[in-house]
């Protein structure tokens, strides 16, 4: 009985003593509880941010994916698709020029779709040919028609026939040296590059290839298949 009294009085003791030592002593104190608030907003903004980007990019890649991966009815396109797309160059890669010598940023050609041709400016039958069909087949999209911009990449320093100029008006005429063409555009194996129409898209890709002695109807089908499934963010105009 005395032996556990004194063993009771020994702990008292040390606990007294622990109490009255400042190094022994210390606190417990819980983390403070997270901003239910700020976290449920900052979770908000990252959900809209996504939504925002989401709505940006889905035309463009619903349009694309539409016209080059879901085929009704075993639709194929009458113009050779280029995969990948080639980008439009550099300025320095591919240098442009106006008929009076002026410089030409290869950038202004963004922003519309482009119908190219490309021809000395001399324009042999075959030239002509593929500019009154530039001509005719804008006029056929109708409403879409100012979408789309004729473009004459002459490939030397032929002066252009003065009788060919009136027909020209609303097209771009831009001289550029036939090999800097060449890093661009590409003809059919066995053509030469004068042999095709081109088709760049509003971004500068060169995106499609008509065959040798198209079929216009064809190229219309083509192009009203693009102006449909791009409408929801290509606008008229650049």
């Amino acid at each position: 009985m005395t032996r556990s009294t004194s063993t009771a009085s020994s702990s008292s003791s040390a606990a007294a003593s622990a109490a009255r030592d400042p190094l022994v002593q210390f606190s417990v104190h819980s983390l403070p509880e997270p901003d239910q608030a700020l976290v449920r907003r900052t979770r908000v903004g990252r959900i809209k941010m996504l939504l925002v980007w989401a709505v940006c990019a889905a035309p463009v890649i619903a349009s694309y994916f539409m016209y080059y991966v879901v085929r009704p009815e075993g639709r194929t396109n009458y113009g050779e698709l280029m995969l990948p797309p080639r980008s439009l160059p550099a300025a320095a890669e591919l240098p442009l020029a106006d008929l009076q010598g002026r410089a030409v940023p290869a950038a202004s050609l963004k922003g519309q779709w482009l119908l190219v041709t490309v021809a000395s400016g001399a324009c042999d039958a075959a030239c002509e040919k593929h500019l009154y069909l530039q001509r005719q087949l804008r006029e056929m999209l109708g409403r879409d028609k100012d979408r789309v911009d004729r473009v004459w990449l002459v490939n030397d320093t032929a002066p252009v026939r003065p009788e060919l100029l009136p027909a020209l008006e609303q097209a771009w005429v831009l001289r550029s040296p036939a090999p800097a063409i060449a890093q661009w555009l590409r003809p059919q194996a066995g053509q030469p590059l004068t042999a095709h129409l081109y088709l760049v898209d509003p971004r500068g890709d060169w995106m499609m290839r008509f065959p040798v002695s198209a079929d216009p109807a064809r190229i219309k089908k083509d192009l009203l298949r693009l102006m449909k499934a791009n409408e929801s963010w290509d606008e008229a105009g650049r």
